[in-house]
């Protein structure tokens, strides 16, 4: 989880800012080898900076590459921002749900609704994702949980 927190900042000093339109005009191989690094920003830097493009690429096609648009534009409902979160490549339904969380619990970014839309990640004194994480006692909860629930499901 540290990492996947550090990429984004270590992405930015490299390519000079965290910019849609800037990372969905770079070239795809010299913006491969800016997540590549060393370090690289991710396991898989060659799919993570395919990832990475599409989804700026989408934000600036949709949002002119204001990613805060996904919940202000038209005052959308949890509902709605959820539904905006899927659309995003490389959004699966979980994904959607955890980054409305982080958004409700962290970004205080609270449309109505949003804590059911969330699902389970929008419970108040959740320990279940990356949303919940606030400092190192919380890392460590999500971490049990996450360990717990690995547990169950090789029991079932």
């Amino acid at each position: 989880m540290e990492r996947a927190f550090a990429a984004p900042k270590l992405l930015a000093d490299r390519i000079g800012g965290l910019d849609a339109h800037r990372i969905a005009a770079m070239n795809p191989d010299e913006f491969a080898a800016a997540c590549a690094g060393p370090p690289a920003i991710h396991r898989f830097p060659g799919s993570m900076a395919r990832r990475l493009q599409a989804l700026s690429e989408y934000l600036v096609e949709r949002y002119d590459g204001r990613v805060e648009a996904l919940w202000s534009d038209g005052d959308p409902d949890g509902v709605e921002v959820l539904r905006r979160l899927k659309d995003l490549p490389g959004f699966g339904d979980q994904k959607a749900r955890i980054f409305l969380a982080l958004l409700g619990k962290q970004m205080d970014v609270q449309p109505e609704g949003w804590r059911g839309a969330a699902g389970p990640y929008g419970e108040d004194g959740a320990r279940r994702s990356a949303a919940d994480v606030v400092d190192d006692r919380t890392l460590q909860e999500v971490r049990a949980f996450k360990k717990q629930m690995r547990t169950a499901a090789k029991k079932s």
